[in-house]
């Protein structure tokens, strides 16, 4: 990736993201996406969350990989209702047309294709609706293989919410991005991460790239 002259500008301007930049290229140079597949062993009776389906690519390459269940959750009623149609003949693929969060509610999204997000501004919004993942998870029969997460910012709610009201212990591995829209970012992520150490291990992280953590036995 050639870095623009504004890309340059703004790493001079706002310093505090090249935590972002220095993870980027360690990632790319130890094959990042690679290592994103071995996370153990997965098998045809396991369930997989995607949480920020978008366009259904991970959700698909999880089926043909491992030939599990697969969950798929996408707030913005566009993407959600695209990925109906895309897996409608495939009976281990359900997809969801909200997000997981902390609480019941809205989001109004931005409307900015795979950086659609709660929480980043834009002049085009469309509204999505947010369920709270206790509840869900309370009416949910199967512990989590692993949940891959990546939500534009949702997971400043979300991973709280699963740590604070003691579902960490039902997620085998958590694979998150997480996103770095301002400084204090930096703490929230810090925070979170210690939470997940209580019950979980990480493997390997980029930060605000990608990052893998398993549950400990």
């Amino acid at each position: 990736m050639k870095l623009s002259l504004s890309h340059w500008i703004t790493r001079w301007r706002e310093p505090w993201r090249n935590v972002f930049w220095s993870a980027f290229y360690a990632f790319r140079r130890e094959n990042g996406e690679d290592k994103r597949w071995q996370v153990g062993p997965i098998g045809p009776d396991d369930t997989v969350f995607d949480i920020g389906g978008f366009e259904g690519n991970w959700a698909a390459a999880a089926f043909a990989k491992w030939n599990c269940h697969v969950h798929v959750f996408e707030p913005h009623p566009v993407f959600a209702a695209r990925l109906a149609a895309r897996f409608k003949d495939v009976g281990k693929i359900t997809v969801h047309g909200f997000a997981l969060g902390s609480a019941d509610g809205h989001l109004d999204l931005s409307d900015e294709g795979d950086a659609s997000s709660a929480v980043s501004a834009s002049a085009r919004a469309v509204q999505g609706q947010l369920v709270d993942v206790g509840r869900f998870m309370a009416d949910f029969d199967a512990d989590v293989a692993l949940a891959k997460i990546n939500i534009e910012g949702g997971e400043y709610d979300l991973l709280p919410a699963i740590h604070g009201q003691g579902l960490a212990s039902r997620f085998a591995r958590i694979q998150v991005q997480f996103h770095l829209y301002q400084p204090g970012d930096i703490a929230l992520r810090d925070e979170i991460r210690a939470g997940l150490s209580q019950t979980h291990d990480c493997d390997w992280a980029y930060p605000f790239v990608w990052e893998n953590w398993s549950r400990r036995p």
